[in-house]
């Protein structure tokens, strides 16, 4: 049988078709003009053209996040690949699978200064899980196929190839790998045996247990796991602000999310339990405040993560055990249905009864009376007016917090947030990504003035598309979690944290050919968002003039400890 002979622009859309890649977001420039010329003769894979190449990966994130796939992205040489940097280090941070390719000067070319080059594999090197760059067509289809291995497998994360525009055009036979093997790279998925016993020994034991789980939940789509698991024990269970869906949040035993901006019950119950079984989560400096403070505490932890790194890095722990969330949780409960004994029934009612001490603080109540709109009242009233049923995207500060308290979210992948590197402007872009990938589903992008004019461009892209999402946008015309630090810690210095130059919204909107509304009074808020929603096939931008002074609590100031809360 002879082997077809193809360019490096060929293999390269035919490797996207082998990977069965449907999607792709990008910008075309000089550099992957070859690909854009293949992508243009076939028909498998859709490009979406978008108006920023940040916008092209918080895109390809947001696709990724939502569904069970990798997210693609293609940019050019040079600014191409720089502006990509903020979404890819996006991605790294919170651990999504993704495969950018880049364009490069022709081989010839690099490390001389030439047009639009950069040292792509330099500047990305921080932040990605890998990267290439391929300088031998021959090992083209290969590179690609490592690509998409190494960003699915063990910790997922962003993986970048570099592909100089000689090697696009160049000539090779196509054969594509049907598997791969790294000698250095060899991801163990299942926990150790004696290990996950010990876990079982410490869980039947404890008298005040938590159950604390992270995006590592998601991302190996251990959620009903988790929740058998949990229900099984009867143990409270929190969620960091990534593993929000892991364990449904209209539960019982769910205490809410914890952390800088946490349930009071949850960071209380995560403070002063006996046994911590920590989940696909990193103990992060948003998540834990003060790792002295939280270490004053006598408590076993066991901690259950694919990524070895991740263990003991902040928070030494007592059980370790790296493998991958569902299979060990799986493990978990099978030798609980297997074993005879039970955690204490009376330690445990005892233990509820001092969460439910703490749950009656109400730590996230405002004033239901205002004649301002309050912001928690909007997503309040998006979750009612969704039935819960909506994928959210947010972008990053107050409004983040709140879409993040206030809806509850009970299956995973319907949360879709910038977590680790705070990203505003990921928002809409992502809404785009989780729309093209859910195509049937309410998608609602909750954002905020200064958040939503990052990526504003994006409204182009969304009506190129017909992208029908849903912009409440919660307007109180400040960065928002910027003035709040400076009221609480910058003696009420608002230094360039007021937006006295914002663009009318509803016009905006209206320029880009999508529907704008404009909602000033509480009693408006749920027809709106009802009218909004029942414009299925058009994009609805809501702007919402929200109070000013309205602030995020809970609140652990930075430096202090889990249970040193400020409190409405």
């Amino acid at each position: 049988m002879s082997v077809e002979e193809l360019t490096g622009a060929e293999i390269t859309i035919r490797c996207l078709q082998e990977e069965g890649v449907d999607c792709i977001f990008g910008y075309p420039g000089g550099a992957v003009l070859f690909l854009y010329d293949e992508l243009f003769k076939q028909n498998k894979v859709r490009h979406i053209l978008v108006r920023h190449e940040q916008a092209a990966v918080h895109a390809a994130d947001g696709y990724a996040r939502s569904s069970h796939k990798v997210g693609v992205a293609l940019v050019t040489s040079g600014p191409g690949v720089t502006n990509a940097v903020t979404g890819i280090a996006t991605a790294y941070m919170d651990s999504i699978p993704m495969v950018i390719i880049s364009g490069q000067v022709p081989t010839s070319a690099i490390g001389l200064d030439a047009f639009q080059e950069v040292d792509t594999v330099g500047i990305t090197r921080p932040c990605v899980k890998h990267n290439f760059l391929v300088k031998d067509i021959a090992e083209l289809a290969s590179t690609i196929k490592k690509a998409f291995y190494i960003a699915s497998t063990g910790r997922p994360g962003p993986v970048l190839v570099d592909i100089p525009k000689d090697i696009t055009q160049q000539t090779t036979p196509f054969v594509y790998p049907t598997s791969v093997s790294m000698r250095s790279y060899d991801p163990v998925v299942k926990g150790d045996s004696g290990q996950v016993k010990k876990a079982l020994e410490l869980l039947l034991s404890a008298k005040r247990p938590v159950f604390y789980t992270g995006g590592g939940v998601i991302l190996s789509n251990a959620a009903p796991q988790l929740t058998a698991l949990v229900r099984m024990l009867d143990f409270p269970c929190t969620n960091t602000l990534m593993g929000l869906g892991g364990y449904p949040a209209t539960d019982r035993q769910f205490v809410g999310m914890l952390g800088m901006h946490g349930t009071y019950e949850a960071n209380m119950a995560m403070q002063y339990c006996d046994v911590l079984v920590a989940v696909g989560a990193r103990f992060d400096d948003r998540v834990i405040g003060n790792p002295k403070h939280f270490s004053n505490e006598n408590r076993k932890i066991i901690h259950i993560d694919i990524d070895p790194s991740s263990i003991s890095k902040r928070v030494k722990v007592d059980v370790p055990i790296v493998g991958d969330v569902a299979d060990v949780l799986g493990e978990l409960t099978k030798l609980l249905k297997a074993s005879r004994n039970k955690p204490d029934q009376s330690a445990l009612k005892d233990w509820w009864k001092q969460i439910d001490t703490w749950r009656a603080r109400d730590c996230l109540k405002y004033d239901r009376d205002s004649d301002i709109i309050k912001p928690q009242l909007v997503v309040e009233t998006l979750y009612a007016v969704t039935k819960g049923n909506a994928l959210v995207t947010s972008d990053v500060g107050q409004h983040q917090m709140w879409a993040a308290q206030f809806y509850k979210f009970d299956k995973p992948r319907r949360w879709i947030n910038s977590g680790g590197l705070g990203t505003m402007g990921f928002g809409m872009p992502a809404a785009m990504g989780v729309q093209l990938a859910n195509p049937k589903d309410k998608v609602a992008c909750v954002t905020g003035e200064a958040s939503i004019q990052m990526c504003i461009q994006e409204l182009s892209t969304c009506k190129q598309y017909k992208l029908p999402l849903k912009i409440i946008n919660l307007n109180n015309r400040y960065m928002g979690m910027v003035r709040q630090w400076q009221e609480f810690f910058h003696g009420n210095r608002y230094a360039e944290s007021y937006m006295n130059a914002l663009p009318d919204f509803v016009k905006l909107a209206e320029s880009y050919g999508h529907v704008g509304m404009k909602i000033e009074k509480p009693g408006d808020v749920e027809g709106a968002l009802k009218e909004a929603f029942k414009l299925k096939n058009q994009l609805v931008f809501m702007d919402f003039i929200t109070d000013q002074t309205e602030n995020v609590f809970p609140m652990v100031p930075g430096g202090k400890g889990l249970s040193e809360m400020i409190l409405v």
